[in-house]
């Protein structure tokens, strides 16, 4: 089940800092970085953010959180993690749906990790077009994507 979460409270955003940890954690080896900007957010950040927050809830645990801040014209997808422990059951798949129909825009956009294959592929398969390639402040390759709709 999908829910908004009201990451200001104390408690939910220390729920978001958990999957974030967990599931950034594997990314950092996937890209083989030693700096990480996403593992230094704190609880207080996720608190302060101006986006919005949806988790997928399974068996009473947040499973996976989706970060989105959306305008008239574009919908950028922030953040889009899932717990290790469920990870290949189509979460972040479910995620990325709902965020594309709450969310009607004419672009959608979104950037990952290039050398993080998993999201690479989720994006792609669902439609999402590679836009563009660089290096992050911290030396990270990063893929830049949108979706027209």
């Amino acid at each position: 089940m999908i829910k908004r979460l009201s990451h200001t409270d104390p408690s939910m955003a220390g729920l978001i800092y958990q999957v974030f940890q967990v599931s950034y954690a594997i990314e950092v080896g996937l890209l083989r970085s030693d700096d990480f900007p996403p593992l230094k957010r704190t609880v207080n950040d996720i608190q302060q953010s101006k986006t919005a927050f949806y988790g997928y809830w399974k068996r009473e645990k947040l499973t996976g959180v989706i970060e989105i801040r959306s305008s008239q014209s574009k919908t950028h997808i922030c953040s889009l993690t899932v717990d290790p422990d469920h990870f290949r059951q189509g979460i972040a798949l479910e995620l990325l749906e709902f965020a594309i129909k709450s969310y009607p825009s004419a672009r959608y956009t979104v950037e990952t990790g290039l050398k993080n294959a998993p999201a690479v592929s989720l994006y792609e398969n669902f439609g999402f077009i590679r836009q563009k390639t660089y290096i992050a402040d911290a030396g990270i390759e990063k893929v830049a994507f949108s979706l027209e709709k």
